[in-house]
């Protein structure tokens, strides 16, 4: 039997990077997924890519930063298949700032992305898992600078720093319910969101991948499709009890010196 067979899965930020991959995954290992974004465009064309490969997939547009449209797509995907089983919150905004030079409104847009939004396709998806009886998986893409960071990520950490905290209160207050709830620390990775941010921040080059990937310890950026087979794991039944885990995925060791 497939890994996620008969499930109905929810990817936030699930038409590009980390959470496609994700989508992809979850597809072939037989699930119904929903894939919510802001640009139809990129979802729709995900969407007919799954679906032409016979999987069942839908797009539900919706923008994380609005608690409002994070819950309506929770209720979108209950509407069109009676039911949530999974919930991945992918969606991520990275823009940098320092403690120096953060504006109230840049903090408050990382705050929205990447904690709020979160927070409340959670509370929808633990409310119809409970009021259904019935278990159910989230899993939170969160980063490994949530550990520290680097200093001109002030506000992302401060937000993903959040959604760890959350990943593990959510996880222990609905332990009875049997809704299982982890989160995964992924640390530097190849995606389209992280090229823009690269050669927006950063002036970076055409090469830059490979001059980074030569930097780190495996040689190679994380691949989005190894984390999406990690993720799928964890939704399924597969990874048993385990719940309150937020898992380094990572090639540098916290609090390892040289």
């Amino acid at each position: 039997m497939a890994l996620l067979d008969d499930k109905v899965v929810l990817v936030n930020g699930g038409s590009q990077g980390v959470g496609a991959a994700i989508a992809r995954a979850a597809v072939r290992e037989d699930a119904a997924v929903a894939v919510s974004g802001r640009r139809p465009e990129a979802g729709e064309a995900l969407v007919a890519e799954l679906t032409a490969a016979g999987g069942t997939a839908m797009y539900v547009r919706a923008d994380l930063a609005d608690a409002g449209q994070a819950k309506a797509a929770v209720a979108r995907v209950v509407e069109a298949h009676g039911r949530i089983d999974c919930l991945v919150n992918s969606a991520g905004l990275t823009a940098r700032g320092t403690l120096l030079d953060t504006t109230p409104e840049l903090f408050d847009q990382h705050v929205a992305v990447n904690l709020r939004g979160p927070f409340f396709a959670m509370q929808a998806t633990v409310a119809d898992m409970v009021a259904r009886g019935a278990p159910g998986t989230i899993v939170n893409i969160i980063t490994s600078s949530a550990h520290g960071g680097q200093p001109f990520l002030a506000p992302y950490v401060a937000a993903k720093a959040g959604l760890a905290g959350l990943t593990r209160n959510a996880a222990h207050a609905h332990r009875w319910d049997r809704v299982r709830i982890n989160g995964l620390n992924i640390g530097w990775t190849a995606t389209e969101g992280e090229d823009a941010t690269q050669r927006a921040f950063h002036g970076a080059g055409d090469d830059w991948r490979e001059r980074a990937a030569a930097a780190l310890p495996m040689g190679t950026l994380g691949r989005p499709d190894e984390i999406a087979d990690f993720v799928v794991f964890l939704l399924s039944d597969r990874s048993g009890v385990v719940t309150g885990s937020v898992i380094d995925w990572d090639q540098n060791v916290l609090g390892g010196l040289d």
